[in-house]
């Protein structure tokens, strides 16, 4: 089995990395992979193996013929048997390389995130849903990705199935060994994410202020980067918390931070399902999220976590006391969700279930409905709660 993963561009966000980490898995399995980015990009993604470059024009997306006829040459030359459009315009690069140039191998679209809440407007839907006639297969992150997929994409419900995100095995972690300095604070709290409106720092911030209130040592790590930093950062700066807030950027090794904070908070306002949910199951660090897209399939209040009505900064704030004075319950949850991600979100099962949609796909095999939207919100089982 050959499959082309075709990304955004080499950058360290959660659809890239996880394409990254997927193909290095299909390459160990006896598979062989291909990383191929629309545009270009500067990370170093954590991908051994073969990599091509489109250098697609931005400006041009929507007319990009020498980028099309350029896919087209690489998936001529490579002949994979499937092509998997991983977020962001790939799927656009797909679809007008495919219908101009004529290659016949099966698309396939990993949805991530919550596709309503992006498409506004009825000329863009009657858009999307002209390149998902182009697909086969659509894999969303979690049921409440599918579900709204299917919502506003009907015509493929029978054609949609939920594999959801997975995280690698980490040593350094799983030993307790740290390759940065000690955080501070008391508590010290940590969030992990790039700075873009669908995290939500701003009402993050509103929340920290009502947990000082109670916890006035309280530190709060910011790790990542993004568009909205600098924002975040005047904003740290007009709510008088300069001492309190701490920007560390982007981090190679998030989970090392995770590890030593006291607990996650994730308020998202828009969310598929977010790896850092498993990555701080996977450090034993108690995470306090809203209710938002996929995060209740994983984060199940009061069983692995504490899940906040969207917007309740006030309940927020008091699971997050809760989280760090109630130590009997908080040990429950750790290990309630460290036995959920260990058992079942590691990245080399995850590959397993890619390889059999793919499989499912180049046979010819039709999917049926009672494949799809498969109930994980009770995936925990009883045996261990």
């Amino acid at each position: 089995m050959k499959v082309l993963h075709l990304i955004q561009k080499p950058q360290l966000r959660g659809a890239e990395v996880f394409a990254s980490q997927l193909s290095t898995h299909l390459e160990e399995a006896g598979h062989q992979a291909i990383l191929v980015s629309v545009f270009a990009g500067p990370a170093a993604l954590p991908f051994g193996g073969k990599v091509y470059a489109l250098n697609a024009s931005q400006s041009h997306r929507f007319t990009d013929v020498k980028a099309w006829k350029k896919l087209a040459a690489i998936i001529e030359s490579e002949k994979p048997d499937v092509i998997q459009a991983n977020a962001g315009d790939t799927l656009k690069y797909a679809a007008f390389s495919k219908l101009l140039f004529g290659w016949k191998q099966p698309v396939i679209f990993r949805n991530a995130s919550m596709i309503s809440l992006y498409i506004k407007s009825k000329l863009i839907r009657l858009f999307n849903a002209f390149l998902f006639s182009k697909v086969e297969l659509v894999i969303s992150v979690s049921n409440s990705s599918a579900e709204d997929f299917v919502k506003l994409f009907p015509a493929l419900k029978n054609h949609i199935i939920t594999i959801p995100v997975g995280i690698e095995v980490n040593e350094a972690v799983a030993t307790g060994k740290n390759t940065i300095p000690t955080l501070q604070g008391n508590p010290k709290l940590i969030h992990v994410g790039g700075f873009s409106f669908e995290k939500n720092h701003a009402g993050l911030l509103s929340v920290f202020e009502r947990i000082i209130k109670k916890m006035p040592g309280a530190l709060l790590h910011l790790v990542g980067d993004g568009p909205l930093k600098q924002q975040t950062q005047s904003l740290v700066e007009q709510k008088g918390l300069k001492k309190q807030v701490v920007f560390h950027g982007y981090q190679k090794q998030p989970l090392s931070f995770i590890r030593q904070a006291d607990a996650l908070l994730l308020p998202s306002i828009i969310e598929g399902l977010p790896g850092v949910v498993l990555e701080a199951f996977y450090c034993k660090t108690p995470v306090i999220a809203y209710d938002t897209g996929g995060i209740g399939e994983v984060v199940i209040n009061n069983k692995t976590g504490y899940l906040i009505p969207k917007q309740n900064e006030v309940a927020f704030a008091d699971a997050v006391e809760s989280a760090l004075n109630n130590s009997e319950e908080i040990n429950r949850f750790i290990a309630n969700a460290y036995q959920l991600v260990t058992t079942q979100y590691m990245n080399d099962d995850i590959a397993v279930k890619f390889v059999k949609a793919y499989q499912t796909i180049t046979n010819k095999q039709a999917f049926s409905t009672n494949k799809v939207l498969q109930p994980t919100k009770n995936v925990i089982q009883n045996d261990y709660i």
